[in-house]
């Protein structure tokens, strides 16, 4: 701004081309739409916008220094359009500079802007701070224009070389920036000096909470928080985390509101009241804490870990001491930005920083350095920041980039879950605190070597994951794998008897009860599968696997490959030799129906984890207890079913939610066996043995199987189609039951019984009382009863507080409809297109 007369003549240049396919117009400056990248000079064409009926040429000024702002922050134009901004707003300047210029009260452009700044802050900031009830959103507005105007009045005074600026001038600058800082914007709670007469705030349970976070009693401060100190009610537990650990000021204004609501809503609804209401209950305390630290608590009881939650003896520290360790975990949560996709990574840090809140308070020594404990990171603005999340999300950064935008194998880079399983296990403490960068953890962050070259990767080499699968079909039956065994033995089965040709009577019978046991030799052989595939599925993470993972597998694969050999051998009666032991077992064990006693023998014990799985099956509870036991004789149980995992763990439905369940599956497999077995497998057997008794047949084709005997080809052929459907029929069945399940669940529960308007309307009189039956909370606990014995009671004339409570809430749902425009469809009208008639049209082009 050089001088007055000149505006910005200077910076005028030939407008650009795409100035004239601009979406910014003269008046886009009034709506504040800047381009993100400017978005810092949003609150100076605000303010021009506000000021420019009253005073155009301020008015120039605030917009002109907010171009010369702009291009100071873009000088290439680069960011996305901020061309165009730029462009549209220098032709605002072109056309407003001469009609503001004529517009000046006084002589210079520097005069202008003073006069302005006195006259608004004299005779509206200062006047609507002394007012007795002055709205603080008008406030906060006040001091914001203010402080615009005096950031734009330093710029015209150093452009016009203005030496000095008048001392009642600087003076009100200075109250405006202490202003600005007490009126600043809020969430819900005006927590500075100014909120404290707002309604919100006089909430008894908002002011026990306030209160309690505000006790800093004990707590040694850093120097340069001493001077801010002296003044009462400033300074509160959060702003002393962020000073001894570096946490950022707007997270810690973002989680003090969030404290102080969990704490205030928990505290109000305590029973019985709590008594005085204004001081916080440690019963409210105790609540919040022991909800936020659940998981915490569970993860250092699966590493085994002593958890870092250490409470003073002195019970008046009890309590600041709860709240700080809440106030630290919900800082470090708001600061985490993308790691809270990693719980457990989050529990890590906790627990480290917490270890130090403790040493902190208690005056601990450190046994490293032999001075006390003190922050590992410092306290330093923004060090959590920059110190702790930064390396882990270039970890983050790092894995994602390898994904190549999805185009490379799941194999070859982690996601958050697979970075979140290194803290599933303790090795995760090797990364130590403050956090070793060779750890493990960042070892995918060290591109380069000391030469400057990228180290190649290992084929197949996983990174931090624990489990990577190979991608194949052999999923379908390695997940479902219970459900395909159950299915093949059951045909088999099916089989045997249809084969046999007897009734379902005869099946005890000792030929047809001899034949059938061989179902275990048959599960004997899908096990060993099983285990292969459970082998070959997993082969790229066996790098990251325990050796103790590794051998449970090789051991299923050993005792799976055993009991295929031991079965066959006893079902065929080669075991000839026993010891005396076996011997007085055997003679215990009759001959049931002609079978081996030393083959039951062997399928009874074959059965015993089976068997351990079914009980565990039908009582949940049992095993929920069992997978959060931490008995060594448990976790070997569980060591050799499934891997040892911290989520999952207990997760199961109720005793009547599983019968509910099994009830139905077995209703749906008996009908789907019972289908199979008259209607496909029995219907084959007479045609099967007529096609292998046929001798010598003679093919007009290429015979498929030339050395084959009873015509097996032929079999095959007739067997594979049904088969087949066997297999997979069970989504019919399916659709079948859930359709005759859900319309009897549906007809107790009373759906669809409105199906018309004119139902609705004649039903409309029992509305309030199925409200208040159903909805409204009451003091008397009422019987549970069936589905049936619901009855909505009718608003009478003793009622009518009820049919009140439903009145006011049919009031508030219309309501809602009308701004929704739900009932009367305005814009629904206002969008419709209208079509002409031809010669409406003909006649307005002629």
């Amino acid at each position: 701004m050089s001088s007055v007369e000149s505006g910005p003549q200077a910076l005028t240049r030939r407008s650009s081309r795409s100035a004239a396919t601009t979406t910014f117009t003269l008046e886009v400056f009034d709506n504040e739409v800047v381009p993100s990248s400017l978005g810092s000079i949003a609150p100076i064409l605000r303010v021009a916008a506000e000021i420019e009926s009253e005073r155009p040429r301020v008015a120039y000024l605030c917009r002109f220094y907010a171009f010369e702002k702009a291009h100071r922050l873009d000088p290439s134009s680069s960011g996305r359009g901020v061309r165009q901004f730029k462009t549209a707003l220098l032709q605002r300047l072109e056309r407003d500079n001469a009609s503001s210029l004529a517009s000046r009260v006084k002589k210079s452009d520097a005069r202008e802007i003073e006069s302005f700044y006195q006259q608004y802050y004299e005779k509206y900031v200062r006047a609507l701070d002394k007012g007795e009830q002055a709205d603080r959103a008008q406030l906060g507005k006040a001091y914001q224009t203010a402080g615009v105007l005096f950031e734009v009045l330093c710029a015209v005074n150093k452009t016009e070389k203005v030496e000095e600026v008048a001392p009642e001038i600087i003076a009100a600058a200075k109250d405006v920036q202490e202003k600005k800082e007490i009126y600043a914007p809020y969430n819900i709670l005006p927590l500075d000096a100014a909120g404290a007469s707002q309604s919100i705030m006089q909430l008894e349970e908002v002011k026990a909470a306030v209160a309690a976070l505000r006790n800093t009693r004990g707590l040694n401060w850093p120097t340069a928080f001493e001077q801010q100190r002296q003044k009462p009610g400033d300074l509160d537990l959060l702003d002393w985390l962020r000073a001894m650990f570096g946490f950022q000021r707007d997270n810690v204004r973002n989680q003090r509101e969030h404290l102080i609501l969990l704490l205030a809503n928990v505290h109000i609804r305590l029973i019985p009241k709590p008594e005085p209401l204004n001081k916080l209950d440690e019963r409210a305390v105790d609540a919040v804490m022991n909800k936020l630290f659940k998981n915490y608590k569970n993860w250092c009881k699966f590493l085994g870990r002593k958890h870092s939650l250490r409470l003073p003896q002195g019970q008046q520290e009890v309590q600041q001491r709860k709240i700080l360790y809440m106030g630290l975990y919900l800082l470090i949560w708001g600061e985490a930005a993308n790691i809270r996709f990693m719980p457990e990574c989050l529990c890590y840090i906790f627990h480290n920083i917490a270890y130090e809140l403790h040493g902190l308070l208690a005056g601990n020594v450190s046994i490293v350095t032999g001075e006390n404990i003190k922050p590992s990171y410092g306290g330093d603005d923004e060090a959590f920041l920059r110190k702790v999340i930064t390396p882990l999300y270039h970890v983050i950064e790092k894995e994602a980039s390898k994904s190549k935008g999805g185009t490379i194998p799941h194999s070859a880079w982690c996601n958050y879950d697979d970075l979140n399983e290194y803290f599933w296990s303790a090795d995760c403490f090797s990364l130590g605190w403050p956090m070793s960068v060779d750890g493990d953890f960042f070892k995918s962050t060290r591109e380069k070597t000391q030469g400057g070259q990228t180290p190649q990767r290992k084929s197949g080499s996983t990174g931090k994951s624990y489990f990577v699968e190979t991608r194949s079909f052999w999923h379908i039956f390695r997940s479902f794998d219970r459900l395909w065994m159950f299915y093949i033995l059951a045909l088999q089965a099916m089989i045997i008897v249809a084969w046999s040709d007897i009734s379902l009577s005869g099946i005890l019978e000792k030929k047809v009860l001899y034949h059938m046991s061989s179902i275990f030799i048959t599960a004997a052989f899908l096990r060993f599968l099983q285990s292969i595939l459970d082998l070959v599925l997993n082969f790229p993470g066996y790098h990251r696997w325990k050796f103790t993972d590794v051998l449970r597998n090789i051991l299923k694969i050993i005792i799976s490959l055993a009991w295929l050999i031991i079965l066959p051998l006893c079902y065929l009666k080669t075991l000839t030799w026993t010891s005396s032991q076996i011997k007085n077992v055997m003679s215990q064990i009759q001959q049931v129906k002609d079978i081996p006693p030393l083959y039951i023998l062997a399928v009874l014990i074959y059965l015993i984890p089976n068997l351990l799985a079914a009980v565990l099956f039908i009582f949940p509870m049992f095993r929920r207890w069992i997978e959060n036991s931490d008995w060594h004789i448990t976790r070997l149980l569980l060591w050799w079913s499934q891997p040892r995992i911290y989520v999952g763990r207990g997760m199961h439905e109720s005793q009547f939610a599983l019968f509910k369940y099994t009830l139905f599956w077995i209703l749906l497999l008996c009908s789907k066996f019972a289908f199979s077995f008259f209607v496909q497998i029995k219907p084959l057997v007479k045609p099967t043995k007529d096609i292998m008794e046929v001798r010598h047949v003679q093919y007009a084709w290429h015979e498929f199987f030339p050395e084959a005997q009873n015509n097996y080809g032929a079999v095959v052929s007739l067997w594979a189609p049904v088969v087949l459907v066997y297999f997979m029929d069970t989504q019919i069945w399916y659709a079948i039951f859930s359709t005759l399940y859900g319309g009897v669940y549906g007809a107790f529960d009373r759906l669809g019984e409105i199906r018309t308007l004119g139902m609705l309307r004649s039903r409309f009189q029992s509305l309030p009382g199925s409200f208040n039956t159903c909805l409204v909370p009451s003091d008397k606990r009422q019987k549970r009863g069936f589905f049936f014995s619901k009855r909505s009671s009718e608003a009478s004339a003793s009622r009518r507080t009820e049919a009140a409570k439903f009145a006011q809430l049919w009031n508030e749902v219309i309501c809602s409809f009308r701004e929704e425009d739900l009932i009367s469809d305005r814009k629904g009208l206002s969008t419709d297109l209208y079509c002409f008639s031809g010669i409406l049209i003909l006649l307005k082009f002629l």
